[in-house]
């Protein structure tokens, strides 16, 4: 299932248009054991974290969709292409965790510990993270419909590498995602993917969104000061009662502001 999983990614990142540059759904059996169903159960897993003694456990590539795993002690864990779809992690600390290439499609994730988690490939959609603290952590990946309202995100780092050609489209995927109220400060959204996304009275104080897609996003009564708005395209996007907003980097810098809604619109 690994080397399944890691030639879908690769072969997606050589040949998949702009915008599908992380839909790692395409070719992938939704319906199958493997993306559904658990081949271990929460006393297993239990037992395992008894065992480590306070060490990171493994469950790389684990089928663990639809267990209840709410409130659980993960620190460090090693999840690495393992498939928690409709998991439910509530209150769980997967603090430093190696969520790479896993699957949490429909999980709840709300009010869990995500700090410095690697999320490289992750495919979260439609996931509940409301609440959750994902401080310093990787998420590039797809998150499209996810709940991250009320999230600390604080120097999140989903900014796509311009430096890598081969990996430059990885970018956060945060499609029609609800982030109201999140604190987003000093994160680093460059070039990412925010169409839709519900921004309202975020705390974006020095964000880094240059290049990033914010059309039709919603950011009424955000906080926008220090933030980099380089190349941004806000099409249709909602910057209403916006803080902050004389001291945004590159503001006259964004792509399409006339086709914004604004305090100045008619």
């Amino acid at each position: 299932m690994r080397l399944l999983l890691c030639a879908v990614l690769l072969a997606l990142l050589e040949a998949a248009p702009a915008h599908a540059e992380q839909d790692l759904l395409l070719g992938a059996n939704m319906t199958t054991p493997a993306m559904t169903q658990a081949e271990m159960s929460r006393a297993d897993i239990e037992a395992l974290i008894v065992k480590a003694d306070g060490k990171p456990i493994d469950l790389s590539d684990k089928a663990l969709s639809g267990l209840d795993l709410s409130g659980l002690t993960l620190k460090g864990v090693n999840l690495r292409t393992a498939r928690l779809n409709k998991t439910n992690l509530r209150g769980a600390d997967l603090s430093g965790a190696n969520l790479e290439q896993a699957w949490f499609i429909k999980a709840d994730l709300s009010g869990a510990k995500l700090v410095d988690a690697r999320m490289f490939g992750i495919t979260a959609r439609e996931a509940n993270l409301s609440g959750a603290d994902l401080s310093r952590s990787m998420p590039i990946g797809d998150f499209r419909g996810a709940n991250m309202s009320g999230a600390t995100l604080v120097d999140l780092r989903g900014g796509a590498d311009i430096k890598n050609q081969s990996m430059g489209l990885m970018r956060a995927v945060f499609v029609s995602v609800n982030l109201k109220g999140a604190n987003l400060k000093g994160a680093n959204l460059g070039r990412s993917r925010l169409e839709y996304a519900d921004l309202t009275d975020a705390d974006l104080t020095n964000v880094v969104l240059m290049g990033s897609d914010l059309s039709g996003a919603n950011l009424t009564g955000a906080t926008v000061a220090g933030a980099d708005f380089k190349n941004v395209e806000v099409s249709g996007a909602r910057l209403l009662s916006l803080k902050g907003q004389d001291s945004a980097k590159d503001w006259s810098a964004l792509v399409n502001a006339d086709r914004a809604i604004t305090d100045k619109t008619n």
